[in-house]
C-alpha cells in the first residue's frame, strides 16, 4: 500500500509556470529527493555537500521534533521542486545577533535542479514562499541570513523586497541579516520586481 502524502498546506498556479504548492516534509518519501539536492555544488552554501542520507534524515528528524523549525517541500505541478524551512529567529542563532520582535519568522529556501527549465520559475517559487509565510496574520516580518558570498539569493531577496540589515556573524558562516515587512513585499510585487 503506498502511503499518502500530506495535504498541501498552500497552493496556488503561476501563469506561464504551473500549479505551485507546499506541503509538510515528509521523512519518509522526501529525504532521498533532498539529499540529491543538498549534494550538489550549486547548494553549497547549504553546509550539507558531504552529507550521507542518513545525515540528511538525521538533520529534517531534528526538525521535525523542533516546535520552532519547521520544513515544507515545495512541489511543481505536483513533483518536487523546492525546500522551504520556517524558524522561529529567537530560536535560531540569528535571534542572537538583533532584536527579535513578535512576528518575526525566518525562511531558508533551496530550489532542487530544474527538469526543465522555466523563465520565471524562481520568482514563482519566492512568490510561493511569501505569499504562504505573509499568509498568517501574525507574519509581521521575514528574516533572511544568506552567506554574505551567495550573491544570487541575495539579488532573488532584494527583488522581493528584502532589505540588508548588517552583515553578522553566526556559527556556520558570515551572513547577511535582511529583512521584508510586508509592505515591503507588497511594493516589489506591485512595481513588478517578482518573477
Amino acid at each position: 500500500m503506498t502511503r499518502a502524502l500530506p495535504e498541501p498546506t498552500y497552493r496556488w498556479f503561476a501563469p506561464g509556470i504551473g500549479t505551485l504548492g507546499l506541503r509538510p516534509f515528509d521523512l519518509t518519501t522526501d529525504v532521498t529527493t533532498l539529499h540529491g539536492w543538498v549534494t550538489q555544488p550549486y547548494a553549497r552554501y547549504w553546509g550539507l555537500l558531504t552529507a550521507t542520507v542518513a545525515d540528511v534524515h538525521a538533520e529534517y528528524l531534528r526538525i521535525e521534533r523542533s516546535t520552532h523549525h519547521h520544513a515544507f517541500l515545495g512541489e511543481h505541478n505536483g513533483r518536487p521542486a523546492f525546500l522551504m524551512e520556517r524558524y522561529d529567529p529567537a530560536y535560531d542563532a540569528v535571534g542572537q545577533v538583533y532584536d527579535v520582535a513578535p512576528g518575526d519568522v525566518g525562511m531558508h529556501v533551496l530550489a532542487g535542479p530544474p527538469v526543465t527549465p522555466i523563465a520565471g520559475f524562481t520568482g514563482a517559487v519566492f512568490e510561493t514562499i511569501m505569499n504562504s509565510l505573509f499568509g498568517d496574520p501574525l507574519t509581521d516580518r521575514i528574516v533572511v541570513e544568506p552567506d554574505v558570498r551567495n550573491l544570487k539569493i541575495q539579488a532573488l531577496n532584494e527583488r522581493m523586497g528584502f532589505r540588508k540589515h548588517s552583515i553578522v556573524d553566526l556559527p556556520d558562516k558570515q551572513a547577511w541579516l535582511s529583512f521584508c515587512t510586508r509592505d515591503q513585499y507588497a511594493d516589489a510585487t506591485r512595481m513588478g520586481e517578482v518573477g
